[in-house]
């Protein structure tokens, strides 16, 4: 059932030529006949054009004009969307092989509108800093009351859900992937998988690094309309703001559940597949 089911991944890009073909690579190498894949630039001005040229061949669909933001890009993006399932990758991070035929079987297997996983911590070279545990129990409040966001690379969706929470904000220009994450864990059923899907990479030119005060206001921002709108007494969101806050502090100190993928540390992430990142299943 699953290997019916279509992916659209979407890359927005601008300026980032450096890391661009390795990107495109990395999404190329898990396409399967049907699924679709489109870059969004938002009006390079280094080789970008240059190189998407260079892949259009093999693309869905591709743009480069002006936009207001990386989560602009996006919503250009998933609009031309037509596939069951979406995701994207942000220029610079890499899915690993075998990503998508997982995350299309455990869609399609479990029923859930959202899964998320873990991911790959890489430098500029590729190499594996650290493996980054994406687990959490209930993903709607400890993104709610905690504030956290589950790892982007490694999230995938249904189509139909995504527009169903009304997609993403583009007049978010920091927070958009906590806003639209936030709205999908409380309006369907989001599973996590322990499987190291991706690698996320470091580098100056991330959004969530470069504006971290911008992100944490949009962020507290959207955090605030959705408590707004819950029924429960002032004194009980209280005690759970102050469980999830500190939940979530623990939780990045005690990596726990990735442990022992540990010994990735230091690989080229050009050696790694998509795995399992424990033994057993969730707990």
């Amino acid at each position: 059932m699953g290997s019916n089911c279509s992916f659209s991944v979407i890359t927005p890009n601008f300026n980032m030529g450096a890391y661009l073909a390795e990107t495109i690579e990395s999404v190329l190498e898990n396409l399967r006949p049907g699924d679709e894949y489109y870059i969004v630039d938002g009006g390079s001005t280094d080789n970008s054009v240059e190189i998407i040229r260079r892949y259009e061949h093999r693309l869905t669909g591709w743009i480069s004009e002006p936009d207001q933001g990386y989560a602009d890009a996006l919503a250009k993006g998933f609009a031309r969307s037509s596939a069951d399932f979406q995701c994207w990758i942000n220029c610079g991070d890499l899915l690993l092989p075998g990503a998508l035929d997982l995350a299309r079987e455990k869609l399609s297997s479990t029923g859930a509108d959202l899964i998320f996983g873990d991911d790959l911590y890489v430098d500029e070279e590729g190499n594996v800093i650290q493996v980054t545990n994406g687990h959490a129990g209930d993903l709607a409040s400890i993104m709610l009351y905690g504030g956290w966001t589950p790892l982007q690379d490694a999230c995938y969706w249904r189509r139909s859900f995504y527009e169903k929470v009304g997609g993403i904000d583009p007049s978010l220009r920091y927070a958009a992937d906590y806003d639209l994450f936030l709205r999908m864990s409380l309006g369907g059923n989001s599973q996590y998988i322990p499987f190291i899907f991706s690698a996320f990479r470091r580098h100056g030119g991330q959004t969530s690094r470069a504006h971290a005060k911008s992100y944490q206001r949009e962020r507290v921002a959207c955090r605030r309309r959705e408590l707004n709108r819950q029924s429960n007494k002032k004194w009980s969101r209280y005690l759970l703001n102050a469980y999830y806050w500190w939940k979530v502090r623990w939780r990045v100190r005690v990596q726990g559940r990735v442990d022992e993928m540990q010994q990735l540390v230091g690989s080229p992430v050009s050696n790694i597949s998509c795995q399992a990142s424990v033994s057993e299943g969730p707990r």
